[in-house]
């Protein structure tokens, strides 16, 4: 079984021309986000600094795919309402209803698409740093439980903890 998908799937969030000035000048480098996954319940945010935006875009990817997490997915969706913080982003991630389509900014979107949610509802809170807000929404889908880590945490099976949640809805 291979470690790493074929063919990752990954978007580029951000480009930054950066520079670092010297004795002889300013030495000028560009600095990608990329986000990566599988589009199966796994994603990684990555970063890749280079004098070539082409380098730092597959430095940025193979970075992404070190630093992959798993998502609790659950028909297409997040199982409940989370909050993550990074620096001084925050970002709100909400359950959505099946054909309601990830509403979400660019940053957030694409982590999301990239993870494999399919309907989601977010909200950017505080700074919108295209790399901040990325590694918010990593650390809100780190905080998320699925429903087989519940039951182990209640000492129920699953079934018991889908009926709740059935009784609860009707």
């Amino acid at each position: 079984m291979a470690r790493y998908p074929e063919q990752p799937a990954h978007e580029v969030i951000d480009i930054r021309r950066v520079g670092k000035v010297t004795k002889g000048g300013k030495r000028l480098r560009f600095r990608v986000v990329v986000v990566a996954g599988d589009s199966a319940g796994r994603v990684g945010v990555g970063v890749g600094k280079s004098v070539e935006i082409p380098q730092a875009v597959q430095q940025a990817i193979r970075d992404a795919m070190k630093h992959l997490i798993s998502v609790p997915i659950r028909d297409g969706t997040i199982p409940h309402e989370v909050r993550g913080a990074f620096g001084a982003a925050k970002v709100l991630l909400r359950p959505a209803y099946p054909g309601t389509g990830v509403i979400a900014g660019r940053t957030v979107g694409a982590v999301c698409r990239i993870a494999g949610i399919r309907n989601v509802l977010t909200k950017a809170l505080r700074s919108t740093n295209p790399l901040n807000l990325a590694r918010a929404t990593l650390d809100g889908f780190c905080q998320m439980e699925g429903v087989e880590m519940v039951a182990v945490r209640r000492g129920k099976t699953v079934e018991e903890i889908l009926e709740v949640e059935d009784a609860e809805t009707r």
